[in-house]
């Protein structure tokens, strides 16, 4: 029998490519292509088009792809590392990594922007926020920053925002933490504001600064009580910032009981694996009177429609999309996904069993001290929480190398004395190894009780987590059924198409999540000595090499750890160029008017003068405006910042234009990473004559969105700028440090480089031209209903399309809103509102999407036009009706129904599921009553009885 020839199936591609090569070609006909290749070459201009194709080898399997990142992390040495310096061993209890970590309900969530379908994180954001202000005693908390550097940057920045001093300085602890100085430096310089570093009780002048910053305890383990020099800085009109371990805050005084404005930190060692750096939520508290000013997002409590109880983002008005050019922070993200872990974790344990964890802490500590006293060593300081300082002499290096070899990392404190951090995984044997390594082969752990270090004015008398959730039935049936509940009220990627435009939603695969709890990823200490994390570094130039290939760029820094972190570095390079060049009067930074709030709010940061630029009928780059503009400021021109595709979701045909104009003028082409998924492969920035731009690799690459973070926004940069990529005091002098860790956000780059692995070169390519085939499908398909407001050339839209709803509006009163309501009952979370245009839906279903799944999206949003239809011919009450009503709850089936539509008609719309339905759990969101009525902590309950009244 003759044997047919083997087609080979790639299960990998498969895997992240929704659409079946059937179903393209049905697609094709629909959008009137004779192929895919036609659809693209009638899409992307083909000045563009890149000539070779991206070469990564043949792609692997899933198992291959596995068995290649288990190689990459045995480079990694796991040693017990008791470096301290903000980064702590933790135990993440095994129900929290299973149903949160590990759960693509939870880390393929959105940004809570839709509240009716986030309740689950937005519960769960409330409670961090409330752990925060307990534990710092002060009134308010966002729901997490970055990491602990960029949360004291944004400190000083809101300091000097509210302050009434007039100074222009800023006071630093020295004992605050290197890193948080170093991007205090960075921060600081462009703004025009000078560090005084010192000795907070020697060596502050209250009346030459408009804040200050405290670390509590300090890197070498002091802590002091700052109440008087806080009393002193109030005086003179300057705030107090407080840098406070938040486990040490179970123990000791509060910052806000001192007196402190503003308190920040890192809750890593609540849960969060080290992961060679990230990601970790940061926190930031302040007074009620600075609630206005707080950096970032905040979850606050609101009704919905009947009364109850709902939880909303507060205060948007705050954020950068809205003050753009004039905001001073552009801050547009969160951790969510580590918060929300550290906010189980306190759940978890309770406020009894966090003071239990830190005060074992203190134990070993205790013990750690009393044993190498008994050696004869010198200890510092004698009060002390979990670190302690110890002088060596000329046995630095020596004494460095016997703790390696047994097995444990210690920390450098200048040229005589060694750091040491205890935490939660110190084991006996850890403190039996610490003291082998300075001669005390004789010592041996003793289980009793040493004498406390903590000095009795300091201890906390004030209670902390006072709320039921804290107090809740920690059995593990309990909170794993707690953590369910919260995750079935939120509509997260493994339940429907995310179409959100600009966000690229798209599949975060199993198989590339695996690695990053690989205790050879998540274990590693960001400041170990190289030889131990040979893993991440061959990881981390493979994956630079490959995103290099991609985009036409010479050189990657991963040190970014968002997408608008990567912008401001972006700026920062091309500012210090100039510079170099003696041309540091260039501060002009042209921005289009369509671009993303956080363009112009990153530019301001960097101390620019930011230009609007219009935009034609097209949606395009007024060009003859961007020309006159740049001509007008050649003298200054530093930078433009553009979009490709642009925001309007279209590939512009003057991009080289723009950037030879540019660069005509003495300027720099910055290019936003946001829409990178419609060019891999088929078009590389660098080629177009960028010179520096962010990766979004948690879009474009896979990284899942968590709810509104991690992420990581590494930057791009060609020859002439890699001189001035940022550095950080671990590695070099440190100049333009942005984040607490050098390669930010590390140990979640194995899912890139798990997708790159598994996806290959052509692979790649052809998830980009399937994300504009989709794009284009669901535009034609709802091009009858919906005008298309941007389109190219051909007619063509990129991988996202802006569909108009104003029409709605004039001819019924459906806001669009109401549309995206009426979507959360269909089983969908609804496209991008009001963004780049108001009153618009931009959509973006990505290459992950079936055909089915992208006909039930179209097949809902042509109900809603019919709805909406009948509502303008009078056949429905223009203000009792299914769209205005939306969404609709379980509730609404029971009990009495007044209104003119039935149940069915208002719970099952079209492309909604009968069986596998996702129900909202609440109604509408009342969004003035919770401005009107701000609470952003977990509030008595009687209260939620009160707001229903």
């Amino acid at each position: 029998m003759k044997s047919e020839r083997y087609e080979p199936y790639d299960f990998a591609n498969r895997r992240h490519i929704g659409p079946s090569p059937e179903e393209m070609a049905q697609m094709l006909r629909v959008v009137g292509a004779k192929d895919l290749e036609a659809l693209i070459d009638e899409t992307i201009p083909k000045a563009i088009r890149q000539t070779t194709p991206l070469e990564f080898g043949h792609p692997f399997s899933e198992r291959g792809a596995l068995d290649k990142l288990r190689e990459t992390a045995n480079n990694n040495r796991v040693l017990t590392s008791l470096i301290g310096q903000g980064y702590h061993g933790t135990i993440m209890p095994p129900a929290i990594q299973r149903n949160i970590m590990e759960n693509p309900a939870w880390y393929t969530a959105y940004t809570p922007y839709q509240p009716e379908i986030s309740q689950g994180r937005l519960e769960a954001l409330l409670n961090f926020q409330t752990l925060v202000s307990d534990l710092t005693a002060l009134d308010i908390a966002n729901a997490s920053l970055l990491d602990e550097a960029t949360a004291a940057a944004e400190a000083m920045a809101m300091a000097h925002r509210v302050t009434k001093s007039k100074a222009d300085a800023f006071f630093v602890d020295e004992q605050c933490l290197p890193q948080t100085i170093a991007v205090l430096r960075t921060r600081a310089e462009p703004m025009g504001w000078r560090l005084i570093i010192g000795d907070p009780i020697k060596g502050l002048d209250p009346d030459a600064v408009f804040g200050a910053i405290f670390q509590y305890p300090g890197v070498c383990g002091e802590f002091r009580d700052f109440t008087e020099v806080i009393a002193k800085l109030h005086a003179a009109k300057a705030l107090a910032i407080v840098a406070a371990d938040p486990l040490a805050l179970t123990l000791l005084k509060p910052p806000g009981e001192m007196g402190a404005d503003i308190a920040v930190g890192s809750m890593q060692r609540f849960g969060m694996p080290m992961g060679y750096g990230g990601p970790h939520a940061a926190y930031i508290a302040a007074k009620d009177a600075y609630k206005r000013a707080l950096p970032g997002r905040l979850v606050g409590v609101s009704v919905d429609a009947r009364g109850n109880r709902a939880y909303r983002l507060a205060l948007q008005t705050r954020e950068q999309h809205i003050r753009r050019g004039q905001a001073t922070s552009n801050i547009c993200t969160a951790q969510v996904l580590p918060a929300v872990v550290a906010s189980m974790y306190a759940v978890f344990h309770g406020p009894k069993g966090l003071k239990a964890i830190a005060e074992r802490v203190h134990r070993k500590a205790a013990r750690l001290a009393d044993g190498l006293a008994a050696l004869g060593f010198k200890i510092a300081p004698q009060s002390f929480f979990d670190t302690i300082t110890v002088e060596v002499g000329p046995y630095q290096g020596l004494i460095m190398k016997n703790a390696v070899d047994n097995g444990v990392n210690l920390r450098k404190v200048g040229p005589d004395r060694i750091g040491i951090t205890v935490d939660e995984r110190t084991r006996p044997a850890t403190l039996e190894a610490v003291w082998r390594a300075f001669g005390g082969y004789n010592l041996t752990y003793k289980d009793d009780y040493p004498e406390y270090r903590l000095p009795e004015s300091l201890l906390r008398r004030s209670k902390y987590l006072t709320h039921p959730v804290f107090h809740m039935n920690r059995a593990e049936s309990e909170m794993t059924r707690y953590m369910r509940r919260l995750a079935d009220r939120d509509l997260a990627l493994d339940r429907a198409m995310i179409p959100l435009g600009s966000c690229t939603m798209k599949l975060n695969a199993t198989a590339e999540m695996l690695p990053i709890t690989w205790p050879e990823f998540a274990e590693i200490h960001p400041f170990v000595p190289a030889d131990q994390a040979r893993g991440y570094a061959e990881l981390i130039e493979d994956l630079s090499r490959k995103l290099c290939q991609i985009t036409g760029y010479d050189a990657i820094s991963m040190q970014p750890n968002s997408g608008a972190q990567g912008e401001y570095v972006g700026l920062l390079t091309i500012r210090a160029y100039h510079r170099s060049r003696g041309e540091a009067h260039r501060n002009v930074c042209l921005i289009a008017a369509s671009a993303h709030g956080t363009n112009p709010a990153s530019a301001a940061m960097c101390g620019m003068q930011v230009v609007v630029i219009g935009t034609d009928a097209h949606g395009n780059i007024d060009v003859d405006e961007f020309r006159a503009q740049a001509t007008e400021h050649a003298h200054d021109l530093a930078a433009c910042m553009i979009t490709y595709p642009s925001t309007h979701g279209v590939f512009e045909e003057t991009v080289r234009e723009i950037c030879e104009i540019t660069h005509a003028n003495g300027g720099q082409v910055y290019l936003d990473g946001a829409n990178l998924n419609a060019l891999v492969g088929l078009a590389r920035p660098g080629d177009m004559g960028a010179d520096v731009g962010h990766l979004n690799l948690h879009k474009t690459f896979c990284i899942p969105h968590g709810g509104g973070g991690p992420g990581m926004g590494p930057i791009g940069v060609k020859a002439h700028l890699v001189p001035f990529l940022p550095g950080h005091p671990e590695i070099d002098a440190g100049e333009r440090c942005v984040s607490a860790a050098p390669f930010g956000s590390a140990s979640i780059l194995p899912i890139p480089a798990s997708y790159c692995l598994m996806m290959g070169g052509e692979g790649l390519a052809q998830a980009t031209r399937v994300a504009i085939l989709n794009a284009n499908y669901i535009a034609k398909r709802l091009a009858d209903a919906y005008p298309v407001l941007y389109t190219g050339r051909n007619g063509r839209v990129a991988h996202e399309c802006i569909i108009d709803t104003r029409p709605l509006l004039e001819s019924a009163g459906i806001a669009v809103d109401d549309v995206a309501k009426r979507l959360i009952d269909c089983g969908f979370h609804p496209p991008t509102m009001s963004w780049p245009v108001p009153g618009t839906l931009m959509i973006e279903p990505t290459e992950s999407e079936t055909k089915a799944e992208l006909d039930r999206f179209c097949d809902a949003m042509l109900a809603i036009r019919e709805e909406a239809r009948a509502i303008a011919e009078g056949r429905s009450d223009p203000k009792n009706n299914p769209l205005k009503n939306a969404p609709h709850t379980v509730e609404d089936l029971v009990g009495d129904w007044q209104r003119p539509y039935s149940r069915e008609a208002a719970c099952f719309p079209a492309g909604a599921f009968r069986v596998d339905k996702y129900w909202p759990p609440v109604n509408r969101v009342d969004n003035v009553y919770g401005d009107r009525n701000l609470v952003c902590s977990c509030p008595p309950l009687d209260s939620y009885v009160k707001a229903a009244e």
